[in-house]
């Protein structure tokens, strides 16, 4: 009988199943015709639950892992992001300074060319007058006389042409008020006829360069007559 039993729970180790054994107890007479069933568990049965469980916990620890790795990419946006705000910052200030430094050195070259064709014009300025001062004075009388006035007042109206074309224009004062900005006050004249302050006449031509004063222009200023007594009137 035990050989029995033992072949069957044999096979039934081999085929992965419960078996009933029915055992019979020939010793004791109480229990004997009585059959006792037993329920076997086969070590495939073990090994079955034991592969379960841990296929179960595989897909825990990868999905810890996963959450891991993406709260570290996040972390590693972020950081970027705090990066590339800052790379931007400093551009835009970089580029800003860049602007100013441009517009400073375009503003300072312009200062400087203006400020050399100023001081070229101002040694030019004395021929003009002499010029001028020569044919308001010279008065041909002759044909071979009035062949050089011709010459020279030719030079002349070729070299105000050319201070033309480098933005020189006269002023015209006569009439105006007087204005210290653009005027030098050289003389006074007491008139009735016109308002204190009118430019009477202009003595030395000024000019401008542009909208800037190149050269004050000095004048001859009208003034208040003085009233006399009739004591200095008769004397």
């Amino acid at each position: 009988m035990m050989n029995e039993n033992k072949q069957v729970n044999n096979k039934s180790q081999q085929l992965g199943e419960t078996i009933e054994v029915s055992m019979k107890s020939e010793t004791n007479s109480h229990e004997s015709g009585t059959e006792v069933t037993e329920q076997v568990t086969t070590p495939e049965n073990l090994s079955e639950d034991t592969t379960i469980s841990a296929e179960n916990d595989v897909p825990a620890t990868e999905t810890s892992e996963s959450t891991a790795a993406v709260a570290e990419l996040n972390q590693q946006i972020e950081s970027l992001k705090v990066q590339l705000e800052e790379r931007s910052t400093q551009y835009m200030r970089i580029a800003a300074d860049f602007e100013n430094y441009r517009k400073r050195t375009s503003k300072e070259k312009e200062e400087l060319d203006l400020q050399v064709k100023r001081n070229t014009i101002l040694e030019l300025l004395p021929i003009v007058d002499n010029f001028e001062r020569a044919r308001a004075h010279l008065k041909p009388q002759t044909d071979g006389e009035m062949t050089i006035h011709k010459s020279y007042q030719g030079v002349y109206k070729q070299l105000v042409d050319s201070l033309k074309r480098l933005g020189v224009s006269p002023m015209r004062p006569e009439g105006q008020q007087f204005d210290p900005n653009i005027h030098e006050a050289v003389m006074r004249e007491q008139t009735d006829e016109h308002p204190e302050g009118t430019i009477l006449e202009e003595l030395v031509r000024g000019y401008y360069l542009g909208d800037r004063v190149l050269r004050h222009s000095m004048v001859k200023v009208a003034a208040p007559k003085e009233e006399t007594s009739p004591v200095e009137a008769e004397s």
